[in-house]
């Protein structure tokens, strides 16, 4: 099982506003990874706290394949001086260890992990007793 993050931004709180970012990110998030559905475990949506018009999940389960994903939507920890109007997702899919993965980071979600742009790859797990120890 891996792990899958990313992030975007919007303009205002309204739906209209939320469907465009979550649609955009979910996909470059399909297309960046080549992911069908099928393969997620789970999909946890986080929002802050100045948004409130839609549930993200509301709107991924509209999308082909999303709609038989267990997904959450809750809301992300206020912080002070944290970046505003953003949401976040975690997703949980079966894929192969030695698949790169593309975290998405959009707008200006972008700043949150400049680490991350690049293709995230791990080497496949030993399967020697001594490498666990």
């Amino acid at each position: 099982m891996r792990a899958i993050r990313g992030a975007t931004t919007v303009s205002e709180n309204t739906v209209d506003a939320m469907h465009e970012a979550v649609m955009e990110l979910l996909d470059e998030l399909e297309n960046r990874n080549q992911l069908n559905p099928h393969d997620f475990v789970s999909v946890m949506f986080s929002v802050t706290n100045d948004l409130d018009a839609i549930f993200p999940a509301a709107i991924a389960r509209k999308r082909p394949l999303w709609d038989s994903v267990p997904m959450l939507d809750v809301q992300q920890m206020h912080v002070q001086g944290s970046l505003k109007r953003c949401i976040r997702f975690l997703i949980h899919a079966y894929l192969p260890v030695n698949m790169p993965i593309h975290h998405i980071y959009l707008r200006n979600a972008a700043n949150l992990r400049p680490d991350w742009s690049r293709p995230q790859s791990f080497p496949a797990p030993s399967t020697s007793l001594e490498s666990r120890v």
